[in-house]
């Protein structure tokens, strides 16, 4: 019974070393496998679902590459002439308003006449008093001659004293002067009178130039004064079929501006429309306002069907140089680096642009010339008409590395 008991006891104990055993190789293979299954797990996402990155490219082209100052004018008649008042008075009469065609010499406004037409003849009595005065004094020179020269004959046959002779002759000679003395008061009568007539004369207001009122100041019965200052009463503008946009261009952009440089302006009351212009003028006075200089640029430009009207707001865009059929690209491909490039050890040397090739970013040295709002001109490089540039990226979920065309500009 011991041995029995002793044999039982030892298949048993063998038996269990055996089963743990076996135990301990299955949770090996199932750990390995385990392990195996995340690392596909990890790799199926990394390449299914990781970030990936997407080029936004635009293609190299040639067009127009054009450099331009912005700046904000006034629109104005080439030439605008004030039309005053020499005299003070009541206006008794207008013959002109806002919108008028006049002509030269055409009479706008008349200031009542009666005081100046009363110097005037007040002045013209004096001038005939002056000629009546001349005529008399005439005769008592004539008279003083004739006695003068019949004492000269007496006194030859002594029969007329030498004092007598003195006499006669001095009044001959004072009679003489009068006669002088009367011809400048005509002179000086005939002046007052000029003046007079001048006064009388401007009563009429009239029209310096041909043209169109673009402001009237006055009204019927109303008395103007000029005797400190000229009141302005009209404002005439010639020909609205020319007129001139007066440019507030800033200190930093003026030196670019030239006589002949072309011009384009909008106004609000033709959003849509374009007008054409060209730089007529840089004028070298400034214009300072809260400490800010600018200088007039004056644009001339043709107005044949009259919609552009005195005052408007004109938003300018003087183009101060422009280069036409260029190689050119898009400035956003000049400032466009890889994301990761340094990593890489790629570093694009400047300036210089990305090019995709293959699916990847290829850095492209250029030498730029001209650029304006939007692009670039290349005037040398690799780069080629059609190469698609890069100009940005996108990160997303696609497991491919592609491009995506920018928007067109």
């Amino acid at each position: 019974m011991f041995v029995s008991a002793g044999s039982s006891g030892s298949r048993t104990a063998a038996e269990h070393t055996a089963a743990r055993k076996g135990t301990l190789r299955g949770l090996g293979l199932s750990a390995l496998a385990l392990l195996a299954l995340i690392g596909a797990i990890g790799a199926w996402r990394t390449f299914r679902g990781g970030p990936t990155i997407r080029y936004v490219t635009a293609p190299a082209t040639r067009g127009v590459v054009e450099r331009a100052v912005t700046a904000t004018g006034t629109l104005n008649p080439i030439l605008t002439v004030i039309v005053g008042s020499y005299v003070s008075g009541v206006i008794v009469s207008l013959s002109c308003d806002y919108n008028t065609l006049v002509k030269v010499g055409q009479i706008c406004a008349k200031i009542d006449p009666r005081p100046y037409q009363t110097a005037v003849d007040q002045a013209k009595a004096n001038v005939a008093v002056a000629k009546a005065q001349l005529e008399k004094d005439k005769a008592n020179r004539d008279y003083a001659d004739i006695n003068n020269q019949r004492l000269q004959l007496l006194v030859k046959q002594d029969s007329a004293s030498k004092d007598a002779v003195d006499q006669a002759k001095n009044a001959f000679a004072q009679a003489q002067a009068q006669v002088g003395l009367d011809q400048a008061m005509i002179q000086q009568t005939e002046a007052a009178l000029g003046t007079a007539q001048v006064n009388l004369d401007y009563t009429d207001i009239v029209s310096p130039v041909d043209g169109i009122v673009i402001s009237r100041n006055v009204t019927q019965g109303q008395t103007v004064a000029s005797s400190l200052q000229t009141p302005t009463l009209f404002l005439i503008g010639t020909d609205l079929a020319l007129m001139q946009v007066d440019t507030n261009v800033s200190e930093s952009d003026i030196g670019s501006v030239k006589e002949g440089d072309a011009a384009t302006f909008t106004v609000d009351a033709y959003g849509k429309r374009v007008f054409n212009g060209k730089v007529v003028q840089v004028r070298q006075s400034p214009q300072t306002v809260q400490n800010v200089v600018t200088y007039d640029a004056v644009v001339g430009v043709g107005n044949h069907d009259l919609a552009l009207m005195p005052g408007m707001t004109a938003e300018t865009r003087i183009v101060v140089d422009r280069r036409g059929d260029v190689l050119r690209v898009p400035n956003r491909a000049l400032r466009y680096t890889p994301a990761g490039v340094e990593r890489e050890g790629e570093r694009k040397v400047e300036p210089g642009v990305w090019v995709l090739r293959d699916g990847r970013p290829v850095p492209t040295n250029v030498t730029t010339g001209l650029d304006d709002e939007t692009f670039t001109e290349i005037l040398g490089g690799d780069l080629r008409a059609g190469d698609a540039v890069i100009v940005g990226e996108e990160r997303g979920g696609s497991s491919n590395r592609g491009a995506t065309p920018a928007t067109p500009l």
